[in-house]
């Protein structure tokens, strides 16, 4: 059996959060937005393999 897919988390924008995504994204739906952004992060630190899935903890560069 799978697991079901994660709930989707309410996240608060700060101001800042906020100014930028309305004024560099117009016309985008923030919620991909940030999403891509995660997805960039992510990768940058090591947590996702070359076809973009996460890895196992074990495999982070930054698991002790």
């Amino acid at each position: 059996m799978t697991n079901p897919p994660p709930r989707p988390m309410r996240l608060t924008t700060t101001p800042r959060t906020a100014e930028i995504l309305r004024r560099c994204y117009r016309g985008e739906r923030p919620e991909k937005v940030l999403e891509r952004a995660a997805r960039m992060l992510a990768d940058a630190d090591g947590h996702l393999t070359t076809s973009g899935r996460i890895k196992p903890e074990r495999d982070r560069k930054d698991a002790a």
